[in-house]
């Protein structure tokens, strides 16, 4: 059977022994190629005078895009065809800030690093991150800006000095300011020591040493202590460690924060409804503050001033807080909550 002859039925399992690629290579050969559509733009009057001149010119081309263009554009019915032509782009001149007088700098910087709540004391948190790393970088511009920028950052916040964010931030061995860098510690005015947090269990972290960096705040002028809960309280009676051991630490700490530092300008004591301010905890507290000489003064949380006599505080304060039913109900609670620890 030769080659001009046709395949009979026998031939057929020859045929589908072979591959899908070959079949495919056997119809592409036998595929007649297409020719792509040009289009072709009639001459214009100039291109026909410079074709009998033999020369050709830039604006002979430019014109024949045109009417290309035009021509295409013809065949669109509602949006035009318009030749594209990128604009050049104009590079924008800096702002001169550095020309600015200080006092503006200083006030665009408060601008820039000002934070939703006014009041933010900083500590060891996961949002510090997402609310200070971009905006520090502002300080890597240039070294002038980067020491006026550097000072106010510093300078205008309240640095805790052992974290208190629940975790593993509150029991590192490394706090905020032992993370900081000297220069950075002597712009800080204002530091907040701040107790209650793990009253029953101190973290072991919560030291005074060379590595916290007290030293270095040379220009203190306000020293925070702010008190969450006083364990000398009848409520914590069953919970706590031992009869005055909190109040003994908390003593310890605050004695020894003031002498790693340089001379500071006050001392302010603050604390939260349920602390009195002639407990155990408060009082001895004040001692140690008055025996180093500091001046002392009173937060904004309580309004507590030297003349303050407190002796039933928790109930006159939560009474000033709220109405007379809500007040009733929260006394009946917390003398069942004392019978029922004593």
């Amino acid at each position: 059977m030769g080659p001009s002859q046709k395949r009979g039925y026998n031939d057929l399992p020859a045929m589908a022994n072979k591959s899908a690629g070959q079949r495919q290579t056997a119809a592409n050969t036998n595929r007649r190629p297409v020719r792509s559509l040009r289009i072709h733009p009639p001459p214009t009057q100039r291109q026909i005078a410079a074709k009998d001149d033999g020369t050709q010119t830039s604006l002979d081309v430019k014109d024949g895009e045109d009417v290309l263009v035009s021509s295409i554009a013809a065949l669109t019915l509602d949006v035009p065809l318009v030749p594209l032509r990128p604009k050049r782009r104009v590079p924008s001149k800096p702002f001169p800030l550095l020309m600015l007088p200080p006092e503006v700098r200083i006030r665009i910087y408060e601008y820039f690093f000002a934070d939703a709540d006014s009041n933010r004391v900083l500590d060891l948190a996961p949002s510090n991150y997402r609310d200070y790393h971009r905006k520090l970088g502002l300080m890597r511009v240039n070294r002038q800006i980067h020491e006026e920028a550097t000072h106010y950052f510093y300078s205008s916040r309240t640095f805790r000095i052992f974290p208190t964010f629940p975790g593993r931030y509150f029991k590192t061995k490394k706090p905020l300011l032992s993370r900081l860098k000297k220069n950075q510690r002597q712009c800080i005015t204002s530091l907040e020591l701040r107790l209650g947090p793990g009253f029953n269990a101190p973290p072991k972290g919560w030291i005074v040493n060379d590595a916290l960096g007290l030293a270095d705040c040379s220009n203190v002028r306000k020293l925070s202590v702010f008190v969450e809960c006083d364990p000398s309280d009848g409520v914590f009676k069953g919970f706590r460690r031992a009869e005055g051991f909190y109040e003994g630490f908390s003593r310890s700490l605050l004695s020894s924060v003031l002498e790693a530092m340089p001379p500071i300008g006050a001392i302010e004591f603050d604390a939260w409804t349920s602390v009195k301010m002639n407990g155990a905890m408060m009082g001895g507290l004040i001692d140690i503050a008055k025996a180093s000489g500091y001046p002392i003064r009173w937060g904004p949380e309580r309004g507590w001033t030297d003349s303050t006599d407190d002796g039933d505080d928790i109930l006159r304060y939560t009474q000033a807080a709220l109405d007379e039913s809500e007040y009733k109900r929260a006394i009946q609670t917390m003398y069942s909550l004392d019978s029922s620890l004593v």
